[in-house]
């Protein structure tokens, strides 16, 4: 998939600043940052023209899957695919996020140099 705009979401402060370097410097993309579910959904209401989704799956009120369960909602196009990024990366784990409709899932910690090859890999699936 060719660089396009991403939407992430991500609670963690230092995580979304080293992802958006890492996404816009390496990557090519243009990442429009949010810091909770609630807030994507809110960027997503006022500009639905994303490419991907890179999405926290921990996160305080409205975590990972219930902010997909929203964007799904008619906010943005079924087909901007949603990636995942946890800490929690067990078989089960990303079994349950693959059965919630994600185009892939990605851990935490990441290689900030190597994480825009790796969310591109995912979306080439």
């Amino acid at each position: 998939m060719i660089p396009g705009r991403l939407l992430l979401v991500d609670d963690d402060d230092d995580i979304r600043t080293i992802a958006t370097i890492s996404l816009e410097r390496v990557g090519g993309w243009t990442v429009v940052a949010a810091s909770s579910g609630a807030a994507a959904v809110a960027i997503a209401q006022a500009d639905d023209a994303f490419d991907a989704v890179l999405l926290d799956v921990m996160m305080p009120d409205l975590d990972g899957p219930a902010t997909l369960e929203r964007l799904r909602s008619g906010l943005l196009s079924p087909d901007v695919p949603i990636v995942f990024l946890t800490a929690k990366l067990q078989p089960a784990d990303q079994a349950r996020l693959n059965r919630l409709g994600a185009a892939g899932v990605l851990a935490k910690p990441f290689d900030p140099m190597g994480l825009p090859r790796d969310l591109e890999r995912v979306l080439a699936r």
